[in-house]
């Protein structure tokens, strides 16, 4: 050191442009690829696989499984076609949106002029209003006898970053169309996920399907999704549909904090695992940023000392859930990010990414999926990875730009 002092804005705005050189380096290696790749479960897609006479449901499940769960990437010698993916195309056009926002780049704009056109032309149909897109590779259920269509479907997930990569394209932009396409998704929302009043609030659907178990952080981000066409169209029948899912989800907070996946919680295997809380409380504080009420501050409050101190290691470290260390996932490293920027700890959410640089970055902008407790899983998953870790570094470099 040469004793020099730095500023607080001068410090904000060389840690700002370190991880945007980082994010642009992301994003050169996604666009390089035109945003296609492997996805997280996209095993049947296998040449192999299709090329079968028959199709049987244990042999789908195997494969999926198999290749899901693998140590190493067994999808090239599957001949696993990779794809594009819908959620990472909303996800790619936010990262290239907040670019746009920094560098003023014409070439994240067009980018994301593109992705957000792709969006459009690729949503699925049949629904009361936008709902997304589904997976664009078959997945296999225990509770189906076949694998399901690509794109057959949707759910609230997708719906919920797409009308926000809508909202976003339209702030910047001044693209109303796509805000009114984003509106539409609200009465996906009600009418096809079923939004039903309970005690605790109401609750909706993770897809539309009869369910008698409800997925929370599904809830959250159909939540969010409403308070996000509220700040665009301040109809108070939004808010009040929002503030009702998000009473329900907040009813079911753990007392250490957390949130189990399912309600009620034997429905699902996982439990308060990393990145699913964390989309809870993004949602959260989504809500109080629009709206200026302190109605979930204690909920908030519980969370975040749940979310810190039981889901991430002090060098940033991000856990798998509540009680396992592994697998440490790099979808949970950006939600990290994405949370602690949003609470304002800066510093703790630079921690994750200088975590995810050491640990998972293989240099020329691409992330690692998962380190485990003996080995590494080096290949890159492109929605999971890529998208994911754009989009956070995105958030954190427009949340440290020194003239917000």
């Amino acid at each position: 050191m040469d004793g020099t002092q730095v500023s607080p804005s001068e410090e904000t705005h060389a840690v700002s442009n370190d991880v945007v050189h980082l994010c642009r380096d992301v994003l050169a290696y996604s666009r390089e690829r035109d945003y296609t790749g492997w996805d997280y479960v996209d095993g049947l897609s296998s040449e192999f696989l299709q090329r079968l006479p028959v199709e049987n449901k244990y042999l789908n499940l195997a494969v999926q499984e198999g290749i899901k769960r693998a140590p190493v990437n067994l999808r090239p010698y599957f001949r696993v076609e990779q794809r594009r993916s819908y959620l990472g195309a909303a996800l790619f056009a936010m990262a290239n949106i907040d670019m746009y926002r920094l560098t003023r780049d014409d070439r994240y704009a067009r980018e994301a002029t593109d992705l957000v056109s792709w969006l459009d032309s690729e949503q699925v149909e049949g629904f009361s209003g936008y709902a997304g897109g589904g997976h664009r590779h078959p997945i296999q259920s225990l509770g189906r006898d076949t694998a399901s269509t690509p794109g057959e479907s949707s759910g609230v997930v997708s719906a919920t970053l797409g009308a926000e990569a809508f909202l976003q394209y339209d702030e910047i932009f001044d693209a109303p169309e796509y805000a009114e396409l984003a509106h539409s998704a609200a009465e996906f929302v009600i009418e096809d996920l079923d939004y039903t009043a309970v005690d605790e609030g109401s609750h909706i659907n993770y897809i539309p399907r009869d369910t008698d178990a409800y997925t929370l952080n599904a809830n959250a981000l159909g939540a969010r999704l409403l308070v996000n066409l509220y700040a665009r169209f301040d109809e108070d029948r939004l808010l009040d549909a929002a503030r009702e899912i998000m009473d329900y989800v907040a009813s079911k907070q753990a007392i250490n904090g957390g949130w189990m996946y399912m309600d009620p919680p034997s429905a699902s295997h996982l439990s308060m695992d990393n990145f699913h809380n964390g989309f809870i409380i993004e949602s959260l504080l989504r809500y109080r940023e629009v709206t200026g009420s302190d109605r979930y501050d204690p909920t908030i409050q519980r969370a975040r000392e749940f979310y810190r101190e039981q889901l991430f290691e002090p060098d940033g470290a991000p856990n798998w859930d509540e009680s396992s260390t592994y697998p440490r996932d790099i979808h949970a490293a950006a939600q990290g990010i994405i949370v602690f920027t949003e609470l304002g700890e800066f510093a703790f959410a630079r921690r994750i990414i200088d975590w995810a640089r050491d640990t998972l970055y293989a240099g020329n902008g691409q992330f690692y999926y998962q380190k485990r407790r003996f080995y590494t899983k080096r290949f890159t998953l492109m929605r999971w990875c890529q998208a994911w870790m754009a989009y956070a570094l995105s958030t954190y470099a427009t949340a440290n730009e020194p003239t917000r």
